[in-house]
């Protein structure tokens, strides 16, 4: 498996957790990123692939994939152990659920912080509007930590067993704290649970290669208390 994926796409990490959980062997090509110009000039193999022209990208042999949610189901019907989806169909479709919520509901309002990532540059004026955005988007992200908080409540993982909804919020959490957004330490179950995964070798060691990817490319960022 080959996989195309960027230092800082929170989508490509994704599919490369899930990989490094599997113990699948895979090689990867991170595409050139910078805070200034994106992806662009866009990497050919990827606009050849996806014509959204986006990571994350997987050529599996002479199958090619894009999408994240597409590559993960795919890299579980291939390799079904260690499970990463439950088997039976209410669960496996709640399971689908919460990785949809991550993408779509729980990273909105984390997007609002993004730009902060990015050199602040001359526009004093655009820069404040953008904290101003993100100051408004803060109380979603508390309650969206609150409601996560409380469906951990007795439960180690958010489906019982260590899934892809896991990884998607994992990382959606991640990018909110690298971000200077809320942190979750006044949410006991969200921080007991975030700091049980952190501590597993894939996804300590994809945290620590965007850590190491921020340090390369990203304007520091003021984080609070985790």
């Amino acid at each position: 498996m080959h996989l195309y994926s960027g230092p800082l796409s929170l989508f490509g990490r994704k599919v490369e957790i899930a990989l490094r959980e599997k113990g699948v062997p895979y090689t990867c090509d991170m595409v050139p990123f910078t805070q200034t110009e994106g992806y662009a000039p866009k990497h050919q193999a990827v606009l050849a692939a996806n014509p959204k022209g986006q990571v994350p990208v997987l050529v599996d042999g002479d199958v090619t994939l894009y999408d994240s949610t597409v590559i993960l189901e795919y890299i579980e019907d291939k390799y079904p152990e260690p499970r990463l989806y439950p088997r039976d169909a209410s669960s496996r479709a709640l399971c689908r659920l919460a990785e949809l919520e991550a993408g779509e509901v729980l990273l909105p309002p984390v997007r609002k912080l993004m730009f902060r990532t990015e050199p602040p540059g001359p526009d004093t004026a655009r820069r404040d509007a953008q904290e101003r955005e993100a100051a408004a988007a803060e109380p979603a992200i508390i309650e969206n930590h609150r409601k996560l908080d409380a469906r951990l409540q007795g439960s180690d993982f958010l489906l019982g067993e260590l899934s892809v909804a896991d990884i998607a919020t994992f990382l959606t959490v991640l990018y909110t704290v690298r971000n200077g957004g809320p942190g979750v330490s006044h949410h006991r179950n969200l921080r007991r649970w975030y700091e049980t995964l952190a501590a597993r070798p894939a996804f300590a060691g994809i945290a620590a290669e965007i850590a190491d990817a921020d340090r390369a490319l990203s304007h520091p960022v003021e984080r609070r208390e985790f």
